[in-house]
């Protein structure tokens, strides 16, 4: 039994936004804000993450055509380097990235949820594990139903954001000037080191494109389809982005945006009115349930590849006798992130997964220049998708990529090392399947 090819290129092109876009945007900015000093600069890093995070979606769309197979990045590391290199992103996937992601996504959501009903002070965690229930069933019920779901997340979070874009571009000339609050800290100098201090909150924000292409034996035409939809989708987050930025500088300045956690907010209610920033908290809790569904559309399936392979739990690689969905992965990556919800905190789940997910990201995309060279562009099949700006591209995503990392082993050594130690614990698990294939005659 094979998954169903159901997702046309809108469906791919939903996922890649709806990657891309969660809670950041909302939140994000103030940050960025403080580390540079003017709104030139503001946008112009804003720009420069947006370049950074097409590099990344070219690098993706030419390695789905190259191998296009459920998993992802799983196909391409496993392909590239070694079968332990793609198990070891599908351990950390599992157990920090989408996991780790998942759950404090999931606290995010029922903590705005509670705000949007009054009761902001009661324990979120029972409306977070509600959450992941509500949405593991709907996946589980068919890779359609889920799809339709994200569809309708991402068109109703993009029409927010594009509300605050269109408000602040009309609205913001006639307000009076924003109070020349102080930044936290002053005005930073314009220097190298704070251009790349505010690139990471950046870089976090565009992360997510990769998620489409863990689909594509669920994709239609997924030579052609995913790079259409890697591309057009990145596209217009960079371009909400930029606007989204352009209106909170307009409404709040520089150093109103540097003053505040809630800039979203702040924007909306100068140019709406008090009692409009209910708005804004109910965009987040769209955009974060958004990204619940998505990961338990998209990733769960590189669980189920790594069975398939014969590298990991075997049950993971059985399909749903009437809905055609890995429901074991997808129920095993729901329940554990409810013990990470009941057992974790925010900050330490959220650098947990920044710490695994860019390492991946680099080796990833360092795979491209493997592979031009293994499988050269004039040896592929007519017509395959080849990215552009090769290898000035690449190289651009892996300094970025070095950079985040050397900001998160900075700002968090400890839960640095307790990353490198959880992704070491899955080593045993991979020798014994993989033994174990080899024994019966697979190929792991």
């Amino acid at each position: 039994m094979a998954l169903r090819r159901a997702l046309g290129t809108f469906d791919a092109t939903m996922v890649v936004v709806g990657g891309i876009i969660g809670a950041g945007i909302f939140i994000n900015p103030y940050l960025v804000a403080q580390r540079l000093p003017g709104g030139d600069w503001i946008l112009g890093a804003w720009a420069f993450g947006g370049l950074v995070a097409l590099a990344g979606a070219f690098a993706f769309a030419e390695l789905a055509a190259l191998f296009p197979a459920a998993g992802g990045e799983y196909a391409y590391l496993r392909e590239a380097y070694h079968p332990v290199v793609g198990f070891l992103f599908g351990w950390a996937s599992l157990v920090m990235i989408q996991g780790g992601g998942l759950a404090a996504v999931a606290i995010t959501f029922a903590q705005y949820l509670l705000r949007l009903s009054g009761a902001a002070g009661a324990d979120a965690r029972p409306f977070a594990v509600g959450a992941l229930v509500l949405v593991a069933l709907v996946n589980y019920a068919g890779v359609k139903p889920g799809s339709r779901l994200l569809n309708a997340l991402v068109v109703l979070k993009v029409g927010a954001l594009a509300a605050l874009i269109v408000g602040g571009l009309f609205l913001a000339r006639g307000l009076p000037a924003a109070s020349a609050l102080p930044a936290p800290a002053g005005r930073p100098p314009a220097t190298l080191l704070a251009f790349g201090a505010a690139l990471v909150p950046i870089l976090f924000s565009y992360g997510g494109w990769q998620n489409a292409n863990t689909l594509a034996e669920e994709i239609r035409e997924p030579r052609r389809t995913l790079p259409r939809a890697l591309l057009a989708g990145t596209v217009v987050v960079l371009a909400v982005y930029l606007l989204v930025n352009v209106v909170y500088l307009a409404t709040l300045g520089r150093d109103g945006l540097a003053a505040t956690a809630t800039p979203a907010a702040d924007a909306v209610q100068r140019l709406f009115g008090p009692g409009a920033d209910r708005w804004i908290a109910a965009a987040i809790a769209v955009s974060t349930f958004g990204f619940l569904d998505l990961t338990l559309l998209g990733p769960t399936r590189i669980y189920y590849a790594m069975s398939r392979d014969g590298v990991f739990f075997p049950g993971l690689s059985r399909l749903h006798p009437r809905f055609g969905t890995p429901h074991r992965a997808i129920l095993t990556q729901a329940a554990w992130a409810i013990v990470l919800v009941l057992t974790g905190t925010y900050g330490g789940l959220v650098d947990s997964v920044v710490f695994a997910d860019w390492i991946f990201f680099a080796l990833t995309v360092a795979a491209v220049i493997l592979l031009r060279r293994r499988i050269p562009v004039a040896r592929r099949e007519p017509g395959s998708y080849v990215s552009p700006g090769y290898p000035y591209l690449p190289i651009l995503f892996l300094s970025a990529s070095a950079l985040v990392l050397a900001g998160v082993v900075r700002s968090d050594p400890v839960r640095s090392a307790y990353g490198t130690a959880l992704l070491a614990a899955g080593l045993p698990i991979y020798f014994v399947y993989s033994g174990r294939a080899k024994t019966e005659g697979g190929a792991p």
